[in-house]
């Protein structure tokens, strides 16, 4: 190689961008500056989980919440130098006698480039987030008007996210999934097996690329002491949903639903606040507000270079 030649291809060595990544984990709005040689992005978007609904007097904690929606772009084109819009959805909080909101959109210049969708939520239902992008997966979402419900999973990088189990008279554990499920259970208060535990928490999905299943949480029932209900485990390396509380005796006792996992896992609904009177029977303690678990919020992560790195899992950890 001549002299002449071998000093050009120097020089555009020089300009050539290393591997590199910025994750953005806190619900807000930020601006991403492209670093010079970087004229490739590859972006996953994770949405806000929807917290579960709260108990009210009599009535029981409507809606599970819902799982984030999850979706990556691989190669989009930038521009070095230049700016461009990140936006991390919020979880949204547990509802207080009823439904809680919707959580926030995630997105990377654009709904229409990449996101990964809230989940919805109403005083009855809670669909998962939806995505938009090359790939990804809906948010878990409740199949029925159910209540008393762990939190479903956020989306995968290929599949939906998990659903949360129902109470029933037996214990009904979430599903396995790509965020996991979370459950409740029925606890039993003396022989009518009236007093309800909060649910456990969703599993939420990892940044990194996709990685395992995670499992699901798993629910109890009997006579005291209850054990806690676990959390939905997290998908391709996110947190486990947060679980919930046991029941040591029969005394009064608060039962709030519990938190999602990071990033994206929906909240367990709240349980209802009871007093036992005796063996065959209970009194509702009717003037208790037992509020559901918030939702996880959502998270960005960008891996350049978009032509070299791309998700689901082609180079996506650390570089």
């Amino acid at each position: 190689m001549s002299g002449a030649l071998q000093a050009v291809f120097q020089n555009q060595r020089s300009f050539a961008a290393a591997a590199g990544q910025q994750a953005f984990i806190t619900a807000g709005t930020f601006t991403w500056v492209a670093p010079a040689g970087v004229t490739s992005v590859s972006v996953v978007a994770i949405g806000g989980g929807s917290g579960g609904g709260g108990a009210a007097g009599v009535n029981p904690g409507y809606g599970l919440g819902g799982g984030g929606g999850l979706g990556y772009k691989n190669n989009y084109a930038v521009t070095p130098g230049s700016s461009y819009s990140v936006v991390v959805g919020a979880g949204s909080a547990g509802g207080v006698g009823g439904g809680s909101s919707a959580a926030g959109n995630s997105f990377f210049v654009s709904t229409a480039i990449v996101k990964g969708g809230g989940a919805l939520t109403s005083n009855v239902l809670c669909n998962g987030g939806t995505f938009t992008g090359d790939g990804g997966g809906i948010g878990g979402k409740t199949p029925a008007a159910l209540y008393y419900g762990g939190g479903s999973g956020a989306g995968g990088y290929a599949g939906t996210g998990a659903t949360g189990g129902v109470a029933t008279a037996t214990p009904n554990n979430g599903t396995g999934g790509s965020g996991g499920g979370g459950n409740s259970a029925q606890a039993n208060g003396g022989a009518s097996g009236c007093m309800f535990v909060g649910g456990s928490g969703g599993g939420g999905v990892g940044i990194l690329g996709q990685g395992s299943n995670g499992a699901g949480g798993v629910g109890y029932i009997g006579a005291y002491p209850v054990p806690a209900s676990t959390g939905g485990g997290g998908g391709s390396g996110g947190a486990t949903g947060t679980a919930a509380i046991g029941k040591t005796s029969t005394a009064c006792l608060n039962s709030p639903g519990q938190a999602g996992g990071a990033y994206g896992g929906g909240g367990g609904t709240g349980g209802l606040r009871v007093v036992v009177s005796g063996p065959c029977g209970c009194t509702i303690t009717r003037s208790c507000y037992t509020a559901g678990g918030a939702g996880a919020s959502g998270a960005v992560r960008i891996i350049w270079p978009g032509c070299a790195r791309s998700f689901p899992s082609t180079r996506t950890v650390n570089e």
